[in-house]
C-alpha cells in the first residue's frame, strides 16, 4: 500500500462532489458548523453556571460573624 497521495484525494473529492452536489455539501457544512457552535455554547453555559454554585456552597458553610 502506498497511502494517500494528492492525485488520490482530489479523486475522493471530485466523487463526493459529484455524488452529492454542491449545494447538499455546503448545506451540510453548515449544519455541522450550527452543531458545533451550539455544543461550545452549552459548555460554557455550563461551565458559568457551576462556578457559582460551587462559590455558594463554600459560604453557607462558614459561620456568620456578628460585630
Amino acid at each position: 500500500m502506498e497511502g494517500l497521495s494528492i492525485g488520490k484525494l482530489l479523486i475522493v473529492g471530485a466523487l463526493i462532489v459529484l455524488l452529492f452536489g454542491t449545494n447538499k455539501l455546503r448545506t451540510l457544512g453548515g449544519d455541522l458548523g450550527a452543531a458545533i457552535k451550539g455544543f461550545k455554547k452549552a459548555m460554557n453555559d455550563d461551565d458559568a453556571a457551576a462556578k457559582p454554585s460551587t462559590t455558594d456552597e463554600n459560604s453557607a458553610g462558614q459561620p456568620a460573624r456578628k460585630e
